[in-house]
């Protein structure tokens, strides 16, 4: 787990500098546009989903550099969701990654500007960075995972789960795992696929189709287990340590796992998701190794 760390602090590094890179493609825009977009892309942060997109270019025999502009379009996107996530009408959430969030900070319209902004931004950088067949690809596959079928329907579902707190249909494991599946789960597959793309898009045919459904398996239960070790620290963490507020899902009747499962079983079903998303990247062999090491760390996440 210590040399994981070091790589991925590594990494990390190496997609801050990436950002810096991205983001002065935005340098012409309103000035107080920029230092809002600013503000929240630069927040700390795990870097996890730009991450992803890295170990699996890695693992599909692809470099570090060349998915670093995927792993940077990939992090905007995380980050214009946020700030809208946070805004009064969403979650109303006033702390984000242990600072105000972006409309506490530049209000309400600078803020869903400054998502807008980062939004469109990330498929100008993959449109930029890559050839045809790869760019064209890699916007699809952002698209799916962050649009209306993805992470945009999954926030939809998870809203209406809240206005109907007491409709049993909507309080079943199965519509907790729809939403899931769609409002985390979707980005976290369409990192994998991306990295995939970044890798071997310019062969004939694209990348391999048994390593995409290995990354897709794998993304299924990665992504679920990490929105359970999620609700968990909502339930369990602090906010000095998760960089947000606690015990706001209960207090909403947001329908989760601890919720619905109770703490101890829901910790238990983390643990046996990672176990699958490790079984998912056998075929990958060694290649797989540092993205199930990263599987095996998110049940002992503390933020």
């Amino acid at each position: 787990m210590e040399a994981l760390s070091e790589y991925l602090c590594s990494k990390k590094s190496l997609v801050e500098n990436g950002l810096e890179k991205t983001l002065r493609l935005a340098e012409g825009c309103p000035p107080a546009l920029l230092e809002a977009m600013r503000y929240s892309l630069f927040a700390p942060g795990k870097r996890l989903r730009p991450i992803l997109v890295v170990l699996a270019a890695e693992a599909c025999g692809g470099r570090d550099v060349d998915a670093l502009a995927a792993a940077s379009a990939v992090e905007m996107i995380h980050t214009y969701s946020l700030i809208h996530d946070d805004l009064p009408a969403m979650d109303d959430d006033d702390l984000r990654r242990g600072l105000p969030t972006c409309h506490k900070r530049f209000g309400e319209a600078t803020a869903i500007l400054a998502g807008d902004g980062l939004l469109t931004l990330a498929f100008q950088v993959l449109a930029d960075d890559y050839p045809p067949a790869t760019a064209a690809a890699c916007c699809r596959e952002l698209a799916r995972g962050a649009g209306a079928v993805g992470m945009v329907g999954g926030q939809v579902e998870d809203l209406a789960s809240e206005c109907a707190p007491t409709a049993i249909e909507s309080r079943s494991l199965s519509a907790l795992e729809n939403i899931h599946a769609r409002k985390t789960g979707a980005l976290f597959r369409a990192c994998l696929r991306l990295g995939a793309w970044t890798a071997q898009g310019e062969r004939p045919g694209g990348p391999d189709r048994g390593v995409l459904e290995c990354l897709d398996g794998y993304g299924r239960c990665f992504g679920q287990a990490f929105q359970i070790t999620d609700d968990l620290l909502d339930v369990e963490g602090h906010a000095q340590q998760t960089g947000k507020r606690v015990h706001k899902d209960a207090e909403r009747g947001k329908l989760t796992y601890p919720g619905l499962l109770g703490v101890e079983e829901s910790r238990q079903r983390a643990r046996r998701l990672c176990q699958e998303a490790c079984t998912c990247l056998a075929p990958l062999g060694q290649a797989g190794n540092r993205l199930a090491a990263l599987a095996q760390s998110i049940v002992e996440r503390n933020r």
